[in-house]
């Protein structure tokens, strides 16, 4: 009959993902003619605890380069954007959010611009990104132990009498000398 140990240990017990496609506007001075290109960078977030849920705290820069007076001028506009994002994690059977866990955000998608348009003196434009989610906490891992120890194995030198002698004999005593 095999005994049981439980050992306490840090694990993921919860996991997920979250897709995000948000519309945005900026407003510039000039009437854009054409969109020459957008950027995000700077991209910046932190996990944290709300209750049962698990909020995302984060921000990112969006430069978008346009032209204008009829494709002569460029510019360059920027926003910072930020952003908090509360998430129904399901954490595994026997776990919980407590004040022991911790909160693990990875960017499976950066933040990227896919689409941008021009409207009047407006520029909308359209980020996409995807967070992972992790909550790692402490967990219990049953294991069995068996009692019985593994008998040792006997060690035996390779040298023997006659292999010592010979060495004895060899050795020079008059080397220092």
């Amino acid at each position: 009959m095999a005994l049981y140990k439980e050992i306490v240990t840090k694990a993921i017990i919860g996991k997920g993902k979250k897709y995000f496609k948000d519309n945005y506007y900026l407003e510039v001075d000039n009437n854009p003619s054409t969109i020459l290109g957008c950027w995000v960078i700077n991209h910046q977030f932190k996990g944290y605890k709300s209750n049962d849920k698990v909020g995302v705290n984060g921000s990112y820069d969006v430069n978008i380069w346009y032209s204008y007076d009829n494709d002569s001028k460029t510019m360059v506009a920027n926003k910072k954007i930020e952003y908090n994002n509360l998430f129904n994690v399901k954490v595994k059977e026997n776990s919980d959010l407590n004040s022991d866990t911790d909160i693990i955000i990875k960017p499976l998608k950066q933040p990227t611009c896919s689409s941008v348009n021009i409207n009047s003196n407006k520029i909308s434009f359209d980020i996409e990104k995807e967070l992972g989610i992790e909550i790692v906490g402490d967990t219990k891992v049953k294991i069995a132990v068996e009692e019985d120890e593994d008998p040792w194995d006997e060690i035996i030198d390779e040298v023997d009498d006659k292999t010592i002698k010979e060495i004895d004999d060899s050795v020079n005593e008059q080397y220092i000398k």
